[in-house]
């Protein structure tokens, strides 16, 4: 389509206002002629960035000092990302994808003000981005640290450009096509009967025990912190504030709610530290975890059934402040204090399988323990659940889809410096369980030296004097990577800015970040679980497809909560921990989901005629099968029982059997009959899981086989609908957007509301 056209072209009414309004969308050839024009400064410029960030990937790779810089890592992930995002993702964008600016979306055509609302582009980049950094990008990273930092380093930015920010894009743009649906509907779809009910079961399942993980990981950090739950507390109201301010006070003012929102999300962090040391405060803000627990399940299901504007929408805007200015932030410090890091780059557990953080040798287990931050599942379903539903213009998804998840790889490649940049003794100290240091400074410090690692040698003042300097009892044995992320963040933070002293505010500032971080996605995948359901259910009764009808939604909403809600309270009264006992099961999940998206990318794509272009997603969805199917080989039928699910069972078994009161890390019968329900039930979910993604990837390729074999495109997207507005596609509109945009600010408001022509609002 080479001329420019106007909305009521194929639209029918063709009225006299319409026919005055200024294009929809910018010219195709403009656009090209846009991308195309090389000035000598814009060649100097890529030209240096590919030179720094080769030089970058050197240092990393191949120079072997005593010890490495961290700012290497920063410009190797930096400068990679923005030849990724230039190059890579406008090549898919061309040959893949071909976005049509003049069509509607569904935030257009389906507008009802509840979950269809065409949303500025830049507070969706925040919505999307907040809804699919989870608690993955923060904790994967600091538990794989004990491969060395080269291994994590290449899966997380290497992974990302490949395979995560492709699956992110595709399945937002085929979603967005299709009416905002779901993935396992999508599946239905393209994969007929079979390998639709295995992708609906499947995602459904997988989204349950997801979510559960991430409220756990939430109430493991507020747990008895009176500071955290007061500043997370206070995010629900500033964001409602935040809505309504955007709605109805100021509407299109996003800067200046912006400015306020940031402005108050600040004074409830530095207020929680004064509320938490007043008597009133820590006594009304210190809960315990299973009430921390019912509060996390209360809020997912309101949050769930408010419209997108008044909660969901602003609060993940507010925390993409919180998330991305809090890494920008780290990022700069690194650049500025230019920590030196003396882990090696490959470490001595990366031929084994008997490492303290996690068991499993580095093949498949780095890839399945460092899930979000280079390809997640979950963000599947976030880019087929809220964000489809809310995009402006078809072009925005590269930015929100690729730009999005290149931003959460960031996060993870900030996490993993953080945990290198502290000393390695306190490093395995704080990432052992309880049981291999006892949880006493005295059995850590013999534990940790008697490890043999080279240069390594821990003393109990080092670890106690880390604990005093970030306020804590203790830093033994604090697994799940948050603590060990806030003690890097802190120690980093404190060398730019305020000293020794400051150790304290900014760990506690790092762990209520982190759990700002991870609440958004629990409210985020409990509406998407809820959109899942509803797709689902629709295929028996129709009516339950219209998320317009009230009681459906209540009715599904209560379902998916019940559902996750219930793991969360086994996980949290589990006497292990419950993180220790579901996370190995999150990351192969997490996985074994991405590679089920990737499979109905690949279907979608075929059934386009797009084969030229198709090992786009054949090699990161060839790459996961192997990881993910080994990995769960591993999981299932390995004998050694800190690798396998049913040898650990069965050894527990014998043990309870043979009239032993305590067995390995569990202490207690209970505890040993808590460890063999936990791993029969993982065992379970890991073999269902993985033959039900293999049943999805197996249809998915048949059915690009008869696809290539016939040549006849059967495309299942909603029909064609001009759109009638204008929106730029990237963050900073170009000189062709720019001039449009000002077109179009000349007309009435209402004229040029996104869903003003579609009885935008009626829903609510």
């Amino acid at each position: 389509m080479s001329t420019t056209v106007h909305p009521p072209s194929g639209g029918g009414s063709g009225s006299q206002p319409d026919m005055e309004l200024p294009p929809v969308a910018v010219d195709p050839e403009v656009l090209e002629a846009e991308h195309r024009r090389w000035t000598p400064a814009k060649i100097a410029i890529w030209v240096a960035i590919a030179l720094l960030g080769g030089v970058a990937w050197a240092m990393i790779a191949i120079v072997r000092g005593e010890t490495i810089n961290a700012i290497w890592f920063v410009l190797a992930a930096v400068c990679s990302y923005l030849i990724a995002y230039r190059f890579y993702a406008k090549f898919i964008e061309a040959k893949l994808v071909q976005p049509d600016d003049t069509r509607a979306t569904p935030a257009e055509y389906k507008a009802n003000g509840r979950d269809y609302l065409a949303t500025d582009r830049r507070v969706l980049y925040g919505h999307h981005f907040a809804a699919i950094a989870g608690a993955g990008p923060l904790v994967g990273p600091v538990l794989a640290a004990q491969m060395g930092y080269l291994p994590g380093t290449i899966w997380i930015v290497v992974g990302v450009i490949l395979a995560g920010a492709v699956q992110d894009y595709l399945v937002l743009f085929f979603s967005m096509r299709r009416g905002g649906r779901s993935l396992g509907q999508m599946a239905r779809e393209e994969l007929g009967v079979v390998g639709g009910w295995a992708a609906i079961i499947a995602t459904l399942t997988i989204m349950v025990i997801i979510v559960a993980i991430l409220a756990l990981v939430v109430v493991n950090a507020l747990g008895e912190s009176p500071w955290g739950v007061f500043s997370v507390g206070m995010t629900i109201p500033i964001a409602l504030f935040m809505g309504l301010y955007l709605r109805y006070i100021r509407p299109g003012k996003v800067m200046e709610i912006s400015v306020i929102g940031f402005a108050l999300l600040m004074l409830a962090i530095v207020a929680g530290g004064w509320v938490a040391e007043s008597s009133w405060g820590a006594e009304l803000f210190t809960l315990e975890r299973t009430t921390l627990a019912w509060l996390v399940i209360a809020y997912g299901f309101i949050a769930a059934i408010l419209p997108v504007w008044l909660l969901l929408s602003p609060r993940d805007y507010l925390s993409t402040f919180m998330k991305v200015g809090v890494i920008v932030l780290l990022a700069l410090a690194i650049v500025v204090v230019r920590p030196e890091i003396s882990v090696p780059a490959v470490s001595e557990f990366a031929g084994r399988s008997d490492g303290p953080v996690f068991a499993g040798a580095l093949f498949p287990f780095l890839f399945v323990t460092i899930a979000c931050g280079a390809l997640s599942g979950f963000h599947a379903l976030i880019a087929s659940g809220t964000t489809p539903k809310m995009v402006e213009k078809e072009r925005q998804t590269r930015m929100i889809g690729y730009g999005g998840m290149l931003m959460e790889s960031f996060v993870a490649i900030m996490a993993l410096v953080a945990a290198i940049s502290i000393d390695r003794g306190i490093y395995f100290a704080m990432n052992s369980s309880a049981a291999a240091t006892g949880g006493t400074v005295e059995g850590a410090v013999a534990w940790v030296n008697s490890l043999g690692l080279t240069g390594v040698n821990v003393t109990p003042e080092m670890l106690q004097g880390t604990a005093d300097a970030v306020g804590e009892e203790t830093i033994v044995s604090r697994t799940g990577g948050a603590p060990t992320l806030a003690v890097g963040l802190a120690h980093i933070m404190q060398q730019w800015f305020g000293g020794p002293g400051m150790m304290s505010f900014w760990y506690h500032f790092a762990i209520m970040f982190e759990a700002l971080f991870i609440l958004t996605a629990v409210d985020a995948g409990t509406r998407v679980a809820r959109f899942m359901l509803q797709d689902s259910l629709g295929n028996f009764v129709p009516k339950f497809a219209d998320t317009n009808w009230r009681l459906g939604s209540w009715l599904t909403m209560a379902i998916m909560v019940a559902g996750w809600g219930s793991i969360l309270i086994l996980g949290v009264t589990d006497p292990l921990g419950g993180i220790n006992t579901f996370f190995p099961l999150f990351g192969i999940a997490n996985q074994l989901l991405a590679a089920i998206a990737l499979s109905v990318c690949l279907a979608i794509a075929a059934s386009r005629g797009s084969f030229k272009y198709l090992w786009i997603i054949v090699v990161p969805l060839a790459f996961d099968l192997v990881v993910t199917v080994v990995g769960s080989y591993q999981k299932i039928f390995s004998d050694n029982p800190a690798v396998g699910y049913w040898a650990n069972h069965n050894a527990f078994k014998q043990a309870l059997a043979a009239g032993e009161s305590s067995h390995g890390t569990a202490k207690t019968v209970e505890a040993m009959e808590a460890v063999v329900r936990n791993t029969a039930v993982q065992g379970t979910l890991s073999i269902v899981f993985v033959v039900l993604s293999l049943i999805v990837a197996i249809t998915a390729i048949l059915r690009t086989i008869r696809c290539f074999r016939e040549r006849t495109p059967e495309v299942h997207e909603d029909p064609y609908v001009p759109s009638k507005f204008f929106a730029p596609a990237g963050f900073v509109p170009t000189a062709a957007e720019k001039d449009l945009e000002n077109q179009w600010a000349e007309l009435p408001l209402e004229v040029r509301t996104p869903g003003a022509a579609h009885g935008h609002g009626h829903g609510h």
